[in-house]
Formats: structure tokens, C-alpha cells, sequence
């Protein structure tokens, strides 16, 4: 059987159209014979995502970015990927936008929930999540930081303007005028202290010398501290405490009037009869004094003795 021209050149026209459509799917990454499901997402920010970019569950590809489109007036994307057959999750599974590096990147992975719904099917739109990077978390914590600079700012500027509110031309003056008395005073005190240092330089020896001397009158100190510490101070300071405590007892029994000083201490009667025999032994005396001749009589040649005569003025009828 002769096949004829045109035969063939249908043959090679239709070969060619089914190798441009392969060659156009291949580099689409839209493979033909895919036995994959097209499902949508919609985001308010892509953020760079890229067609092309790997679908994940848990790490593992399972699909890829077919498309990114405005979905509407409100200029919210529309993803479109494709997701292989083999995996079912529950339709209200949830498609996050994640970052996938530090220096940016964006990827679309699944979040399967397994709860018995009906699965995802074709052309079903998910719920969609964005993971915040790194960026935003850096913005979101120094965003109160920046506040609180600012504010921090803010109060330094009203401090800086009451401090120049109160700081009037003649505080300002003042001012000056105490920190040149300031440097006034530390100037003094440098020279004070290099009059001082010379005046130790000059009286080095002397001071060597009292230091030697102050350190000898320790060293005898020691000396006597330990002499007396060998010569039983101890045992004098416990006879010295024996003997307070005695004292004490003997003044606790004459408070109390027990024994001879107690009685004279105490006994009222005791004491005034010691008064009055003390005034008549002075009044015995003055009288014998003044009245010799009333005690002692002296005869000679056996002359009769006179009678003794009471003066007018006898002290002992005084009273």
C-alpha cells in the first residue's frame, strides 16, 4: 500500500503540534500526562511568590505555583497550584505563605486537617495563612521600641526646654560663676598638695623616726600586756571579784541590820544613847577641867578638907 504525500505531511504537521504542545508543557512545568488537582488560593500579599514554586506537606513537594493573578478591583492575588492526586486532606485545610530563607523567598505549603470532611477536590479554593519571616517579627518587636525611643525622645526634648526655662540669664551667670569658683577651689587644693608633698619630702626623716618610735611603743606595749598576762592578772582580777562579792554580802547584811554595824546602822534608840553618853563624857571632862577641885582633894598636915561650893555658872546645870 503506497502511502501518499499528503498523508505523510499531515502525519508530520500533526507529530510536530503534539511535540510543540509536550515542549510547551514541559517548560511550563505542567507536565501532560500529570495526574494532579488544581486548586486556588487567595492572599492580599504574595509577597514575591514565583510561579513554578514547589507546593509542600511537612517538607515533601507535592506540587507546584501554576499562576498568580489579580483576583479582583481589589487587587487580591489569586494563586493557582497543583497539588498530585495521591495525597488527600480535607477540603478546610488550610495553604500557608512562609518564608524560605533569611535574605527572602516565598513558599506555599499545606496545612492537612484530617477531621472526616470532604476532601479537597478539583478547583476548590483553600483557607490561606500567612507565616510572619523574620522581617516582620523584627519590625513587629521593634515597632514598641521605636515608640518608646520616640517617646523617650519627646520627654528629653520637654526636659532640655524647662531645664533652658529655668536656667534664666542670672542662674545662667550664677552657674558660671560657681564652676569658676569651682576650678578656683581645685586649683587650690593641687597647690595645698604639692605644699604638702614637699613639706613630707622635707620632714621624711623626722616622720621615719616617729614612725620607728610609735612602733617601738607598740612593741613595749606587747611587752606589758604580755607581763601582766604572765603575772597572773587573772587570778588577781578573780581574788579582786571575790572580795566585791563579799563586800556586797556584808553591805546587804548591815542594810538589813544584822551584826554590831547593822544594829548601830539600824537602831535609832542605839544610836541616840551613844549621843548622849558621848555629851556627858564632853560634859564630865569640861567640868572636870573647870572644877578640878570637885573630884580631886588634896589635904596637907591633916587640915580639915573645905566644902566644895557649886559655882553660879556650872556647865554641867546648863542643860
Amino acid at each position: 500500500m503506497k502511502i501518499s504525500r499528503e498523508f505523510k505531511t499531515g502525519a508530520i504537521v500533526l507529530v510536530g503540534i503534539f511535540l510543540f504542545i509536550l515542549g510547551f508543557s514541559y517548560l511550563k512545568s505542567n507536565p501532560i500526562f500529570d495526574k494532579s488537582i488544581t486548586l486556588y488560593a487567595i492572599y492580599d500579599n504574595v509577597g514575591g511568590l514565583q510561579p513554578g514554586t514547589p507546593v509542600t506537606i511537612n517538607g515533601l513537594t507535592v506540587g507546584k505555583v501554576n499562576n498568580i493573578v489579580f483576583k479582583d478591583e481589589s487587587f487580591n492575588s489569586l494563586v493557582t497550584f497543583t497539588v498530585k492526586s495521591d495525597f488527600q486532606f480535607a477540603k478546610n485545610s488550610k495553604v500557608e505563605l512562609y518564608d524560605t530563607g533569611i535574605i527572602g523567598g516565598k513558599g506555599l505549603q499545606i496545612i492537612p486537617v484530617f477531621d472526616g470532611s470532604r476532601p479537597a477536590q478539583k478547583s476548590d479554593t483553600l483557607m490561606t495563612n500567612i507565616r510572619p519571616g523574620l522581617t516582620d517579627l523584627v519590625q513587629e518587636k521593634l515597632g514598641p521600641l521605636q515608640l518608646k525611643v520616640e517617646g523617650a525622645i519627646s520627654n528629653a526634648d520637654s526636659l532640655l526646654m524647662n531645664v533652658n526655662d529655668v536656667l534664666d540669664d542670672k542662674t545662667k551667670r550664677d552657674l558660671r560663676e560657681s564652676i569658676s569658683g569651682l576650678n578656683s577651689l581645685v586649683k587650690n587644693f593641687q597647690t595645698s598638695a604639692t605644699a604638702l608633698n614637699g613639706l613630707l619630702a622635707e620632714n621624711k626623716g623626722q616622720l621615719d623616726s616617729t614612725i620607728a618610735n610609735v612602733n617601738s611603743i607598740t612593741d613595749n606595749f606587747a611587752k606589758i600586756s604580755d607581763s601582766l598576762a604572765n603575772a597572773g592578772l587573772g587570778e588577781t582580777m578573780k581574788s579582786l571579784q571575790s572580795t566585791v562579792a563579799s563586800l556586797d554580802v556584808l553591805l546587804a547584811k548591815m542594810e538589813k541590820g544584822d551584826g554590831s554595824l547593822g544594829k548601830l546602822m539600824k537602831d535609832e534608840e542605839l544610836y541616840n544613847n551613844l549621843a548622849n553618853a558621848s555629851k556627858e563624857m564632853d560634859l564630865l571632862l569640861q567640868d572636870f577641867r573647870l572644877n578640878p577641885k570637885r573630884y580631886v582633894n588634896v589635904s596637907v598636915f591633916g587640915k580639915k578638907q573645905k566644902e566644895y561650893e557649886l559655882p553660879e555658872n556650872d556647865p554641867a546645870q546648863k542643860n
